[in-house]
């Protein structure tokens, strides 16, 4: 990989890390507990409980991506970086540009 495409991935990598980190905050506020004596109807009070579940599932899984996105920038000047964990073929810079923590390419993902 060319150190200029290397640093078009690290721009790419560390602004999906800014943006996971503000998603992250933002979910925290969402998934606060809902107070049982909230003056809010009975129906609207399970969709305030089903959409706190919702967002700790999202919450959980940016929290995920956020750590793949950090390991992917810390590793990405090792010789191997940008190669298939499972074939050893270069994944597309296209790829990774889409998807910045990805260590497969398409066909053995």
């Amino acid at each position: 990989m060319k150190s200029e495409e290397k640093q078009q991935l690290k721009d790419r990598i560390n602004s999906e890390i800014e943006n996971a980190r503000k998603q992250v905050d933002e979910l925290k506020e969402l998934t606060q507990p809902i107070v049982p004596d909230a003056a809010i109807g009975r129906i609207s009070r399970m969709e305030a409980i089903n959409n706190k579940s919702v967002n700790e599932h999202l919450l959980e899984k940016t929290k995920a991506r956020l750590m793949k996105l950090e390991l992917s920038l810390s590793s990405i000047e090792k010789e191997d970086y940008g190669l298939c964990q499972i074939c050893k073929q270069p994944i597309p810079l296209e790829r990774l540009m889409m998807i910045p923590e990805s260590n497969k390419c398409v066909d053995c993902a």
